[in-house]
C-alpha cells in the first residue's frame, strides 16, 4: 500500500509481521486460552480499553518513507523503532525539495524555491570540483527529500499517531501521520478501531 504525501513524498507499507491475530495470540498466552473468532474482536477491544497494550507489540510494520529532512528529524524523535536512512555520504541527492504552497509560505514560495535551487547549484558545483559528498551536502536545506525504512510495532505506532495525527503537530508531519494511519487501518482493522475508540488522543483521525 502506497500513499502520496505532500508534493513529492509518500508512505509505503512494505511488510507486516502478524496482524490483529498476533495481538490475540499474545494476549491469550496469559491464560493459555485458544482463539475464538467470535470473541477475538472483543478481546482486542478489551485490551485497548483496559490499557493492556503489550500484546500490540507483536504486530510489526515496515514502511518505506520519502519525506523532507525536517519531517524526518521530527519523526525520528519516536525512538522505539528501527530506522535505516539514505546516506548523503555515499549517495548524491537529486534536486527534490518540498515547496509549500503560497498560503503555507505566506506568499514566499518563490523566494524559498530560489534559495533551494541556489543551494543545490552550489552542492553540485562543489561535487564537480572534487569536494566529497559528505562535505558538499552541508549546504543543502532541510526541505530536501530523504528516504528511510521504518520498522515499528503497533503499540509504538499508536504513540506516533497520538502525537503526530493531531492539530498541534506541524502540518507536514500531520499529513504523513494520516497516511500511516490509513495503512494501519487497512492492515489491522480490529486493532485500529480499538485504538481510535480507547487510546487515540489526537483530533485528526475519524473515530
Amino acid at each position: 500500500m502506497k500513499i502520496k504525501v505532500l508534493d513529492k513524498g509518500y508512505v509505503e507499507m512494505v511488510d507486516l509481521l502478524g496482524g490483529d491475530m498476533a495481538a490475540v495470540r499474545a494476549a491469550r498466552i496469559s491464560y493459555m486460552s485458544k482463539s475464538d473468532p467470535q470473541r477475538d474482536e472483543k478481546l482486542i477491544d478489551l485490551l485497548a480499553r483496559l490499557g493492556h497494550e503489550s500484546p500490540f507489540e507483536h504486530i510489526v510494520f515496515t514502511f518505506y518513507i520519502k519525506a523532507p529532512i525536517f519531517v524526518a528529524r521530527q519523526w525520528m524523535r519516536h525512538r522505539i523503532a528501527s530506522i535505516n536512512e539514505r546516506s548523503g555520504r555515499f549517495t548524491e541527492f537529486g534536486e527534490e525539495f518540498y515547496i509549500p504552497d503560497s498560503q503555507r509560505s505566506d506568499g514566499s514560495a518563490d523566494k524559498m524555491r530560489e534559495s533551494m535551487e541556489e543551494s543545490f547549484r552550489v552542492y553540485r558545483e562543489l561535487i564537480s570540483n572534487g569536494v566529497k559528498k559528505e562535505v558538499a551536502r552541508m549546504v543543502l536545506p532541510l526541505s530536501l527529500y530523504t528516504e528511510w525504512y521504518w520498522t515499528v510495532n503497533a503499540r509504538s505506532l499508536m504513540n506516533f499517531l497520538n502525537q503526530r495525527a493531531d492539530s498541534h503537530a506541524q502540518y507536514e508531519i500531520q499529513r504523513y501521520a494520516i497516511a500511516v494511519a490509513e495503512c494501519f487501518k487497512n492492515a489491522c482493522p480490529l486493532t485500529y478501531n480499538a485504538f481510535l475508540k480507547h487510546i487515540y488522543r489526537g483530533n485528526l483521525l475519524e473515530v
